[in-house]
């Protein structure tokens, strides 16, 4: 089997060797090369053709954001940011996305780590994922006609409301690939959706804060990160924190508040799986479920419950979907009532909301 050639880029000495020694070890893939500032990291990529290159931010003579921009232009290959667990590091590793990164994995501390090891297996797995999903996938550019439009026509909220204003939930599940094609649904949802939304992407702790405000900066609903005591609102989307699974409790009045908490014990924390089995459990039938791309099974079993318990559910195509793995497995257990690519999962939410299924 060709191993996957991975060339890395940063200006630590230290950085370096760690990073060649974990992709060494792991299996299907090589280190060709390591490059010590984007300039060089340039040199080496056009000369060696690597099929993913590991990218530092910080580095001297070129950052990693001006090599970045280089790497898509030139369209040599995939690119994995490694971001520092700062909120500078953050906002960074967004502008890295919206650039046109495959994804980023967080160095565990500071700019030269030497516990880095703790990143080894989460590496492999996003390097295998972006040299599978390759170069044309990754530099697809929906066009903004393509995207399908729908105006929800209900009146616009803005004080919190009670499940018995029969407003609906939305839940949304994503992971790798996800700070990306969020962008695909989120923006075209309208202020004046009658439904509270509770999305889960799967991030290291220290960057949700961030991308919540990000995603607001670009959204005519309000996006944050959700804290605890949060009172449910329609027109609001509800960001898990990352390190805490996000639940919803209702109150003996019908208000229904948001809770934050480290159990049960799971593979990513927080969890879609825990999440959308929760708004299930507070809305029933008036719940909608979505699960976009993302590796692994995580939101599968819960959308069953969704749609079991009358609400509809989506699923993210093959098409769209960077990676296929967190929708596939919901379409294969047979839960999803949809399965849609990314730009017309929005306008299907809106119809949903207003109309019903």
């Amino acid at each position: 089997m060709k191993k996957i050639r991975v060339l890395v880029v940063d200006d630590s000495a230290l950085m370096r060797k760690k990073i060649k020694e974990m992709l060494d070890e792991s299996f299907g893939i090589e280190v060709i090369d390591t490059a010590r500032n984007g300039e060089d990291g340039i040199a080496k990529a056009l000369a060696l053709k690597p099929d993913v290159v590991t990218l530092d931010v910080n580095m001297p003579v070129m950052d990693g954001l001006t090599a970045l921009k280089i790497i898509n232009e030139k369209r040599i290959c995939p690119v994995i940011m490694l971001s520092s667990l700062t909120q500078e590091g953050a906002s960074t590793t967004f502008q890295a996305l919206e650039l046109g990164a495959f994804d980023f994995v967080a160095k565990p501390s500071g700019t030269v780590s030497r516990d880095i090891e703790i990143v080894k297996r989460e590496l492999a797995v996003k390097v295998k994922a972006a040299a599978g999903m390759g170069l044309a996938k990754l530099t697809r550019r929906t066009e903004p006609a393509k995207i399908e439009k729908y105006e929800a026509k209900e009146p616009v909220y803005t004080t919190p409301h009670t499940i018995s204003d029969n407003f609906k939930a939305v839940c949304i599940g994503i992971s790798t690939g996800g700070p990306k094609t969020i962008f695909d649904v989120l923006p075209h949802i309208p202020q004046n959706l009658n439904a509270a939304i509770f999305m889960v992407q799967h991030m290291p702790v220290g960057f949700t804060e961030s991308y919540a405000k990000r995603l607001n900066e670009s959204c005519r609903i309000t996006v944050k990160e959700v804290a605890p005591g949060d009172i449910v609102t329609p027109g609001v989307c509800y960001v898990g924190k990352a390190g805490n699974h996000m639940t919803l409790y209702k109150k003996m009045n019908g208000e229904i508040t948001m809770r934050l908490g480290k159990t049960p014990d799971h593979a990513f924390v927080p969890s879609v799986d825990i999440m959308m089995e929760s708004v299930a459990g507070v809305f029933g039938s008036k719940a909608l479920g979505v699960l976009m791309t993302g590796m692994g099974n995580d939101g599968a079993a819960s959308m069953c419950k969704i749609k079991q318990a009358g609400g509809y559910t989506i699923a993210e195509s093959e098409e769209t979907a960077v990676v296929y793995g967190m929708p596939k497995e919901a379409v294969l257990k047979g839960c999803a009532d949809a399965v849609l690519p990314s730009y017309k999962i929005a306008a299907e939410i809106c119809r949903k909301v207003e109309r019903g299924w």
